[in-house]
């Protein structure tokens, strides 16, 4: 008889990392977790966005993970780099549109990281990157979308929605969609299939 797969706990409300797990076939919970995650980057100074994403995911899954015992906890995270700063959710339409501007004709990096924990230990973490080449935004494109998608936005790192009206920021992209749209979702299952939560 085979032993029944563990349980699968996602541990965020995203709605675009859900979409991935539901396409992908895969079973799971949402309970997000609840961090404060600019504590968790402050004992990481100096740190590469890398390194910083997966650190965060780490933390959402572990949070999760104490008060679930045995269960498979997923956590993740993304942040955004351009030109050597480092870019939060931004918390009003104004912030939004000074993002905007600072990403208008410059290079996007993407760190996208997932991580497994299970009682207390991280079983599996990985990072990738994507490169988003933002063409030349007009004020008025940025007003038009700012009115399209503020408040949706709100949410998002890059203040876009790759899936929506923010493929119009876009000359170019390196990198796969998955890691654009917030998780590294190949790797992901492939460790998925590792713990038994996936038939390999």
């Amino acid at each position: 008889m085979t032993a029944a797969p563990p349980r699968l706990i996602l541990a965020s409300k995203s709605a675009s990392r859900q979409a991935m797990l539901d396409a992908a076939g895969v079973a799971y919970d949402s309970i997000p977790a609840d961090i404060d995650e600019r504590a968790v980057e402050a004992g990481l100074d100096g740190a590469a966005p890398a390194e910083v994403a997966e650190a965060l995911a780490v933390a959402k899954a572990a949070a999760v993970a104490a008060l679930h015992p045995q269960a498979l906890v997923l956590g993740s995270d993304s942040l955004v780099v351009c030109k050597g700063r480092r870019f939060d959710k931004p918390r009003s339409r104004e912030e939004a549109g000074e993002h905007l501007r600072f990403f208008s004709g410059s290079v996007m990096e993407l760190h996208s990281a997932a991580a497994l924990v299970r009682d207390g230990g991280c079983e599996w973490s990985h990072a990738s990157l994507a490169r988003l080449h933002v063409r030349d935004l007009s004020e008025d494109f940025i007003a038009h979308y700012l009115d399209l998608e503020w408040p949706a936005i709100g949410h998002t790192v890059g203040a876009f929605r790759i899936e929506g009206p923010g493929v119009q920021l876009f000359e170019s992209i390196e990198g796969d969609q998955f890691t654009v749209l917030g998780m590294p979702l190949l790797p992901l299952l492939g460790a998925l299939r590792e713990e038994g939560v996936l038939i390999a």
